[in-house]
C-alpha cells in the first residue's frame, strides 16, 4: 500500500525503484550500502528525498555510459 500522506519533494520506494530502473530490494541496497538516505516516512513505508535519486540517477547513468 503506498502512503497517501508523503510530502512534496519526495519518492515512495516503488517510485524510487521505479524512477532507477532497479527493484525494491535493490532500492535496500543502495540504503544498505549508503549510497541512499531515507528521508521520511516510517521503516516499512519509507520515503526518499526526490534530489537524491534525481542525483543518483544521473551518476548511474553516466557510469552506464562510460
Amino acid at each position: 500500500m503506498e502512503s497517501t500522506n508523503l510530502r512534496p519533494g519526495h519518492l515512495t520506494a516503488h517510485q524510487t525503484a521505479q524512477q532507477l530502473g532497479i527493484t525494491l530490494d535493490g532500492v535496500r541496497q543502495l540504503v544498505h550500502r549508503g549510497k541512499l538516505k531515507r528521508s521520511g516516512g516510517s521503516p516499512r513505508q519509507p520515503w526518499y528525498a526526490t534530489e537524491d535519486v534525481t542525483i543518483l540517477a544521473l551518476k548511474r547513468a553516466q557510469r552506464d555510459a562510460a
